[in-house]
This record gives structure tokens, C-alpha cells and sequence, in this order.
């Protein structure tokens, strides 16, 4: 028996700075877009926890459609999987769980209202160099925290201050740049500026009468001992530490390259 007989044999994905910008109810307070943000295609090495922020949710609609990674053109599968999970959804899910889950890679989504109505990214920036891959799976250190709790809402209080979303879509640019140029310290400024974002803009991603842990002090203490961190969704989920020292109780991941 192999693992992926139990967990599928589907990607994963994890999503590093810039994220939210994918949603067009932050990217139209952009007043300069596009902005962008990271996401991380992963071989299913292990299973992940659901209501973590990994897109676990669509994962499995992509399991149910398919078996295993489709072939073809990504694009046109990305919109086929948006569109299976999201048709008559209060609050779709936003396009870069399907990109994340189905481009190899690290790749780069920039997002602009004004082009496919901020759903889809008006462009993607994908990097497959085995060297650059094998240089993130070192410097990412996984902490397991929690699953967002039932009665959680990320989005019950909004400020969608047109600075700090123009920052929020600068983060994820600055994250593609760091990890390209292999660079830890710019990356964990990157994830430090990307929670800054979402704490300003959606406060509930990190404090909310449902969460029983306490978000905002965990990320303060490992971003005033490592170069950055940032949670791997609202509410908690994973935190990623950027580090090229060991970090106690974290794991790595394996990044999938074309």
C-alpha cells in the first residue's frame, strides 16, 4: 500500500505572502495593480489537516472530479476546478487554491480587478529550477498550531484601507524576489509584512472570540527570533517560519517541479 492510496495522489499547495489579493473584494481597493502572492505546489509527501489553510477543501473536489492531477492545459483546468467548487457559493474560494494545487512549482499570481474581474490572475510567474526549489524546502520550517475552530468568521469585520492592500499585493512580489535571489532575510520580511496586511485589513484572521490560542503573541515570538513568519491561512492552521537554522518542532516540505 502506498500513502497516496489513503491521502489521493494530488498535489497539495501552501500559500506564502500576498495572499487575500486573489479575492476581488481586496484586489479592487488596490490603487496600484496588479498585486501578487506566492503560492507553493507540493508533492503529497504526508497528510495535511483540514481548516488549515492549504486548500484541503479543494483538494478534494479535485479528487472527486479527477483521481489524480489532470493533463492538459492548467489554465483551462484552474477555471474547470473554480468553478466546480465555487457555481451558487456564498464566499468562493479564491482561484489561487486551484492555481496552487495544479501549476508546479513556485509561482507568482498577480491579481487585477480590471482583467478577468480580479478572479483569475491577469498573469502567472512560475519558477521549476530544481536548485531554487530545493533552497525554499530548506529555509520553510512548518509549525502545526491549529484548525480554524468551529464558529470562526475571518471576515466578520473588514478595513479595506487602500494602503495596506497595495502593500498586502507588494508583499507577495517581494516574496517571489527573495526567494528567486535566495535571499531568507527579505523572504521572512515578506511574511512579516503579509500578516502586518491581513491583521490591518481583516482583523479576524488573527484575533477572534472563537480562536483558543493566541495568534498574535505565537507569531510575534517566532518573528523576533527568526527572520519571518506568517500563518498558512486565517485562523491559525500552519505556521511558516522562514530559517535556515533548525526550528523545534517544525518539519519541511517537498516542492514539486515540472
Amino acid at each position: 500500500m502506498r500513502l497516496t492510496d489513503i491521502i489521493g495522489n494530488f498535489p497539495y499547495r501552501i500559500a506564502l505572502a500576498g495572499g487575500w489579493i486573489d479575492q476581488p473584494f481586496v484586489s479592487r481597493h488596490n490603487p496600484k495593480p496588479p498585486g501578487s502572492m506566492v503560492v507553493v505546489n507540493l508533492e503529497p509527501a504526508f497528510p495535511w489537516m483540514d481548516r488549515c489553510g492549504i486548500a484541503s477543501s479543494t483538494r478534494q473536489v479535485a479528487l472527486r472530479r479527477w483521481g489524480r492531477l489532470p493533463k492538459g492545459d492548467p489554465a483551462k483546468r484552474v477555471e474547470e476546478l473554480y468553478w466546480a467548487e465555487n457555481t451558487n457559493k456564498f464566499a468562493p474560494s479564491g482561484s489561487q487554491d486551484m492555481i496552487g494545487l495544479l501549476y508546479p512549482g513556485i509561482s507568482r499570481l498577480d491579481y487585477d480587478v480590471g482583467v478577468n474581474g480580479g478572479i483569475f490572475p491577469c498573469h502567472i510567474e512560475s519558477c521549476n529550477e530544481p536548485g531554487i526549489a530545493r533552497w525554499l524546502e530548506r529555509v520553510i520550517r512548518v509549525l502545526p498550531v491549529a484548525p480554524r475552530p468551529d464558529g470562526y468568521d475571518p471576515l466578520g469585520r473588514k478595513n479595506l484601507d487602500p494602503k495596506w492592500i497595495q502593500k498586502l499585493g507588494q508583499s507577495g512580489r517581494d516574496c517571489y524576489d527573495a526567494i528567486l535571489h535566495r535571499d531568507v532575510e527579505k523572504l521572512g520580511r515578506s511574511l512579516n509584512d503579509c500578516m502586518d496586511c491581513w491583521a490591518a485589513i481583516l482583523p479576524n484572521t488573527v484575533r477572534h472570540p472563537a480562536l483558543k490560542t493566541d495568534l498574535v503573541a505565537l507569531l510575534k515570538y517566532y518573528q523576533s527570533k527568526y527572520p519571518g513568519a506568517m500563518f498558512s491561512g486565517c485562523g491559525g492552521g500552519y505556521l511558516f517560519i522562514a530559517s535556515e537554522e533548525a526550528v523545534p518542532g517544525t518539519f519541511t516540505v517537498k516542492v514539486r517541479v515540472a
